[in-house]
Order: structure tokens, then sequence, then C-alpha cells
């Protein structure tokens, strides 16, 4: 955040990663086109910023026009539904440098009104933490999930168990984006803090304030999606939920007195699910006490 004469302005930028890999594997590329303005628009909506434009950058090994009609169509759906402007961005061929495709944007927003930034520091012991639900893997982990998928023999086109359709479009699921619910919030005292569970999990919520402790004690049951994955690689409850979102997109930390009307603002604004999935108490870190499991730092 940079402060403008009277004004605050927020920049963020990010990458979609290596899900692009699963993007070619599997031949489909909106999906990831809408990504660039999920990974990068979230993050404003986690210092409370209302989004303003965003800028993204192609960078490839040949040119790619069906590739990138694809990805304009996804570009297009997610700026629509971040209202959000596309300023300009870059397309770049650069042979010697890619060989696939990397896609990534930077995004700013602004904060309208009387709206202060909201960066935890009146995160208190006694807050309520609400999650919004994700809809799958956003775009996150993909180098441990390909690695996965390989080490299985996977069938991309083919649905995994008890799943519908094609386990590759499952995995392909675009990030949700959160800026609508989170702009309907914003300017309640009420909100002490807010987190967007990208890279990193529930560490995430460290860097909000690092003298309490983010108790989360009623964690809702990841969507079968995830518990596939940790089967398929054997991997640890501690490796998934500080990997991958869990089920839980987007964390919005509130006074206990302002649960009530936040909720009603969130169901609004359209964000279905929400409800509560811990607190904040005494001492420092991150736990999951009904797996065990605890982070003291982000590292």
């Amino acid at each position: 955040m940079i402060r403008i004469g009277r004004e605050t302005i927020a920049v963020t930028t990010d990458t979609v990663g290596t899900k692009v890999l699963l993007a070619e594997e599997v031949g489909r590329w909106e999906e990831v086109g809408e990504d660039i303005v999920g990974v990068n628009v979230n993050d404003l909506a986690a210092v409370g910023a209302r989004t303003a434009g965003l800028v993204d950058v192609i960078l490839c090994g040949r040119l790619r026009r069906a590739e990138f009609r694809a990805i304009g169509r996804g570009l297009g759906r997610g700026l629509r539904a971040a209202e959000c402007a596309l300023l300009g961005g870059e397309t770049a061929v650069v042979p010697e440098i890619v060989h696939g495709m990397d896609l990534g944007g930077t995004a700013f927003g602004f904060f309208p009104g009387r709206r202060v930034p909201i960066t935890g520091t009146r995160i208190r012991p006694g807050d309520v933490l609400l999650g919004i639900p994700s809809n799958g893997l956003h775009a996150n982990g993909f180098t441990l999930v390909r690695r996965l998928l390989r080490k299985g023999s996977v069938n991309l086109g083919r649905p995994r168990p008890g799943g519908r359709g094609p386990i590759g479009r499952e995995l392909l699921h675009p990030t949700r984006i959160y800026t609508r619910a989170v702009d309907a919030i914003a300017d309640d005292p009420g909100v002490h803090g807010l987190a967007h569970i990208s890279g990193g999990g529930v560490r995430n919520l460290v860097r909000l304030h690092p003298k309490v402790a983010f108790v989360f004690d009623r964690w809702p049951a990841p969507p079968p999606l995830f518990g596939w994955l940790q089967q398929l690689g054997r991997i640890s409850d501690e490796e998934m939920f500080q990997t991958f979102n869990m089920g839980v997109g987007f964390v919005v930390v509130a006074r206990s007195d302002r649960v009530a009307p936040i909720l009603s603002r969130l169901a609004r604004s359209g964000a279905r699910g929400v409800r509560e999935i811990g607190r904040v108490a005494r001492g420092t870190g991150v736990a999951v006490p009904a797996l065990g499991l605890r982070y003291e730092g982000y590292g």
C-alpha cells in the first residue's frame, strides 16, 4: 500500500504458477485466464481494498492464437466478477526464456469514502473466525498436485471415484473471486482482519497478527477432492493444510458482537455457506486442534 496525497492505493502482483502446465496437458485455457484475475484481486480484498484495475502479462515460447483467445475469455469472466477494468498488459513471445506459457498480472485498488486498510492490528482474543468456502484448489500447490498425478498414473480424462466429469477439468476449476463479499463488509468496524487462503494455507493468518493464536476448532470437512489427493500421495494433514485451502478460500476475523450482521451482509453479497470456523485466543500461531496441527510461523 502507498499513500498518495490523501488517498491510499493498494497494489499486488501474482502469477497463476504451475497450474498452466496442467492447462497445457488438459488443453483448456479459459480457467487459468480467469485465475489471472482471482489470484490478484483476492489479495487486494485481504486488506479491504476495492478493486479498480488490472494489467495482465502473458509470456510464451511461440504465438498461440487459439490459446490466447481462450485465456481472453476467462480473463473477461474474471474481470466482470471482480468488477475490475483491464487497463492493458503485455504479451511477449520469448522462446529463449519461456518454452510453454506463463500467466500473471498486477492489480490495484483503493479505499472508498472513509474506509481504512484492514491490516489485522485490531485483532484481539475473543474474535471469531468466519470461513468463506472455496470452489476447489484455486491456483496453489499445483507442483505437488502434478507430481501426485504422475505418481498415480491418473487419467485426466476420467472422473475420480465419486467425482463428476474428468478430473483434469475438476482440478482446473478457476479461483473463486471474493471481492464483492469483502466489499460488502469492509466498512464494518467489527471486521478486524481478512485473509486470502492461498499459498501457505492456514499459515497466512500468522501474518495478520503475530501475538495472538488463531484456533480453527470448527473447520468444516474438506470437499472430497482434497481427500482424494491426500490419499493419492499419502500426504500428511500438516502438509495439506499448509499447501491447500482445504475448502476455505477466505477468512474474516470478526468482533464477536458483529458476527450476525457481517454474516447477513455476506449472504446478501452472494457469498454462500459462510460459517464460524474458529476463534482468536491468547497465544501465538495457528492451530487445528482436531487434527493436532500447530503452526508457529509462516516458514
